[in-house]
């Protein structure tokens, strides 16, 4: 047994090396997907021998010939599902899964910081469950990933790709930007790109520029029209993760025996019409599919009238809908 964990962790290695070299040279085209193929190889050996570790089965009960999978893997080690470092790989594992259905290579500049808090993770969790250094094998300054990081607008998006598949991507993407707005951890994102911002605080600036008041180039600010894409970038499940969060957060507690859930969010949408508000949903139609995404605004909306009553308001709500 400890010749097939030994070996389970040489080959973890392997192809944890394997997707960094597929990412990190820039000549191949295939290196998002060759990434989260070998990413979540390398995961899957590493945790697999982590189980043998604890003198578990990694085998089927009526299968000894099949080992389980990487989720199956996954929940194992991590039962708490709200555990960032499991978050972070299942993502990963979505994007390996949809790989042979959808193009990718769009997909880079959002799955850049997953893939470095996935990095980090692995680097982590070896040293953690099987006290192996990663830097024995590999210097420590290739473990940075090295991203594109041009970005596509949503309508740049619909522009390039079938109706189906850029409603995908741009569905893909919000949820990405929310929850890693919302879990706010290293463990499950990490920003690899430096953004710039111009400020009037001296001593909070890392450098100072100046501007000219003789420029004749001269700018305004003006509004411009809002894409639903990227106002309403909540899904239906990720409203109810970002409410439970917050009420957490906040130490809000509602007091309904299964806490915020699609029962809760259903009475929600239904009292108050959310679907026909389109300050806080928007309907996509591809074809015959109807889809429904919310806005940060709508997320804000039920926490702030939680916190006003959070005894009854499930209760109030129930008694409106028998009205």
């Amino acid at each position: 047994m400890e010749d097939i964990k030994n070996r389970l962790i040489e080959k973890s290695i392997e192809a944890f090396i394997m997707g960094l070299e597929i990412y990190n040279k820039p000549t191949i085209r295939y290196r998002i997907e060759g990434f989260s193929f070998f990413i979540c190889n390398a995961w899957e050996l590493m945790l697999k021998a982590e189980l043998l570790n604890r003198g578990e089965s990694i085998y089927f009960p009526n299968a000894p010939d099949r080992t389980i999978s990487l989720e199956n893997v996954l929940q194992r080690i991590y039962t708490n599902i709200y555990t960032r470092i499991r978050l972070n790989l299942e993502k990963i594992i979505e994007l390996r899964n949809i790989s042979t259905h959808y193009i990718t290579e769009d997909y880079e500049a959002k799955y850049a910081p997953l893939f470095q808090a996935c990095v980090i993770n692995f680097v982590n969790e070896l040293k953690r469950f099987h006290n192996k250094d990663i830097e024995n094998h590999i210097p420590q300054n290739f473990l940075t990933i090295n991203a594109n990081y041009n970005i596509l607008s949503s309508e740049q998006i619909r522009l390039k790709y079938p109706p189906e598949i850029a409603e995908k991507f741009i569905q893909q993407s919000n949820d990405i930007d929310v929850l890693s707005s919302e879990y706010n951890s290293s463990k499950f994102s990490i920003n690899i790109k430096q953004n710039l911002y111009i400020t009037k605080k001296h001593n909070d600036a890392d450098f100072t520029v100046s501007i000219s008041s003789g420029s004749p180039n001269n700018v305004a600010i003006i509004k411009d029209i809002k894409d639903p894409a990227n106002t309403h970038k909540y899904s239906y499940n990720n409203v109810i993760q970002a409410v439970k969060t917050r009420l957490k957060n906040t130490n809000c507690i509602l007091q309904y025996e299964k806490g915020f859930n699609q029962y809760v969010l259903n009475l929600i949408i239904d009292f108050y019409n959310i679907k026909s508000n389109p300050l806080y949903s928007y309907e996509h139609k591809i074809g015959n599919m109807q889809s429904f995404t919310y806005s940060e605004g709508f997320v804000e909306f039920i926490v702030n009238e939680i916190h006003k009553n959070p005894k009854g308001f499930v209760d109030s709500l129930k008694k409106s809908k028998k009205r």
